[in-house]
């Protein structure tokens, strides 16, 4: 039986996701906890991933597979009555893992599934907390703090050169054999805007906005924005892409190169340039890992998933 796990990660304490002898990782831990509920060696258990994070790197949408004989999937059921052995496992495997990591569903796969193959598509988020954002302690390991204040407009700009099909070899490396052609769909920063949140709801505007409401009237219906809390994001910039696939390092290095033209130290089309004519002269390098999460993984419909997987499977053999 094929199994789904969807699951979340603080990547700060993770070498990665990928198995590594010696080494911290999300696969390695997973696989541990898996093991040991099913009464299996590590080495029996292989769960195939979506997208590979890099150490340091974050995931709230993160999305595998692991497929078990149907025998070896009834052990997870124990002393359990009434549930299915695949609720059974993801109960288990629940209390199991690290606290750093969280398992937000495990069930059987629809027919065609690949966790890695079938999906359609990936999308990244990176956060920055500039000079112009209330830095907030508690985000400081999935924020990357830079002291100036960055022009957003240029880093627009700049990264709308990036949507489309493209050589991305001046921000990206490839895997053995393989190529760093990568088709983006929408690459955009934004800052977030001040949201209150209230007992009434969510309340949006800038800060002197928010800050008014707050000594005010509720809009509404009762106790409202007086017992308003300034949503934590508030503030931040974010770097949001969305592609196919990515090539190693690749949205890292988009946004070291995003933030060395919003502070004026490039030129928007000096980042055009690095687009259109691909080659790694190591000015710029890869961002700190910690501000960059993997929100989501998307998939076609149930009926596609086998056709999908097929058609990427041959192009990434190729590739890889």
């Amino acid at each position: 039986m094929r199994l789904r796990i969807d699951l979340a990660y603080d990547g700060t304490e993770f070498h990665g996701w990928a198995r590594q002898t010696g080494q911290r990782t999300v696969q390695g831990e997973l696989e541990a906890g898996l093991a040991k509920i099913l009464r299996l060696s590590p080495e029996e258990v292989q769960v195939t991933v979506a997208g590979r994070t890099d150490a340091g790197v974050h995931a709230v949408g993160q999305v595998c597979h692991v497929d078990v004989a149907e025998e070896v999937l009834e052990r997870a059921i124990g002393h359990m009555t009434g549930v299915s052995a695949s609720e059974a496992l993801f109960r288990r495997v629940s209390r199991v893992v690290p606290g750093d990591m969280s398992i937000f569903s495990l069930e059987p796969a629809p027919e065609g599934f690949d966790a890695r193959f079938s999906a359609s598509d990936r999308v990244y988020v990176y956060r920055v907390a500039d000079a112009s954002a209330q830095r907030d302690p508690r985000l400081a390991r999935m924020v990357l703090r830079v002291d100036d204040e960055l022009d957003v407009h240029a880093m627009n700009e700049a990264v709308s050169s990036t949507v489309g099909l493209h050589d991305f070899g001046s921000f990206a490396l490839p895997n053995p054999g393989g190529t760093t052609i990568r088709e983006v769909k929408y690459a955009a920063w934004q800052r977030v805007p001040d949201m209150l949140l209230t007992p009434d709801g969510v309340y949006g505007g800038g800060a002197q906005a928010s800050a008014t409401q707050a000594v005010g009237a509720a809009p509404s219906s009762g106790a409202g924005v007086a017992y308003g809390i300034r949503a934590a994001e508030s503030g931040l910039l974010t770097f949001t892409i969305i592609a196919d696939a990515f090539a190693r390092n690749m949205v890292r290095s988009l946004v070291g190169a995003s933030i060395a033209v919003g502070r004026g130290k490039k030129t928007v089309s000096w980042f055009h340039e690095k687009v259109a004519h691909p080659q790694r002269e190591g000015l710029t390098g890869p961002a700190p890992a910690c501000g960059l999460t993997l929100e989501r993984v998307n998939y076609p419909s149930d009926a596609l998933l086998a056709q999908r997987a097929d058609a990427i499977r041959a192009v990434r053999t190729l590739e890889e």
